[in-house]
């Protein structure tokens, strides 16, 4: 338990903010079309995510599911959700961690792979949101694990999260360019 202290107090806070002129401005085939080339050459081809409710009222759940319908469909930018977070590359928690979820939430997180990939997605996340203070709730996933970025919003637009997917996936090449 001491180890995974230490790891959340030791990772930085990189916090993806995504303008609204991006999203305005952009076209979501043309984002995609970034997003898969940055997931070949990152991940191979292929960046599974495993979803994780941390106690949430369903609501990012379901901006997530619509990127799987046929408008975003992000499949084809070769972005799969798994269903074990033995085979993610990412995490994506959405929900204020309450007292019933930690535990399962920790389990999830030993259980993926390295480099382990958390992202917060939605206010509630981030910080509990509206739970915030609750006697129910820890607080944002930050409270239980390192939490690697965070895309705002109450929910967050299913295009907004595929935009703030992408800058995430451009952060990590930076990364993987400088470590070289």
């Amino acid at each position: 338990m001491f180890k995974l202290f230490l790891k959340i107090f030791k990772t930085p806070n990189n916090i993806i903010f995504s303008q609204n002129k991006d999203l305005d401005q952009a076209d979501t085939a043309a984002a995609g079309k970034k997003i898969e080339n940055k997931v070949k050459k990152l991940f191979r081809g292929s960046l599974a995510i495993r979803q994780i409710d941390a106690g949430s009222d369903n609501a990012c759940e379901q901006e997530l599911l619509a990127l799987s319908n046929s408008f975003y469909d992000i499949e084809r930018f070769g972005i799969h959700f798994v269903a074990s977070p033995r085979h993610a590359d990412m995490l994506l928690v959405t929900g204020p961690v309450t007292r019933n979820m930690a535990e399962a939430v920790k389990r999830a997180y030993e259980a993926t792979a390295e480099p382990k990939i958390v992202v917060a997605v939605g206010d509630d996340a981030i910080d509990g949101g509206i739970f915030k203070n609750s006697y129910a709730v820890l607080g944002g996933v930050n409270s239980v694990l390192p939490v690697n970025y965070q895309i705002s919003g109450n929910p967050p637009t299913p295009k907004k999260i595929l935009f703030s997917l992408l800058n995430i996936l451009e952060s990590l090449d930076k990364k993987s360019v400088t470590l070289k």
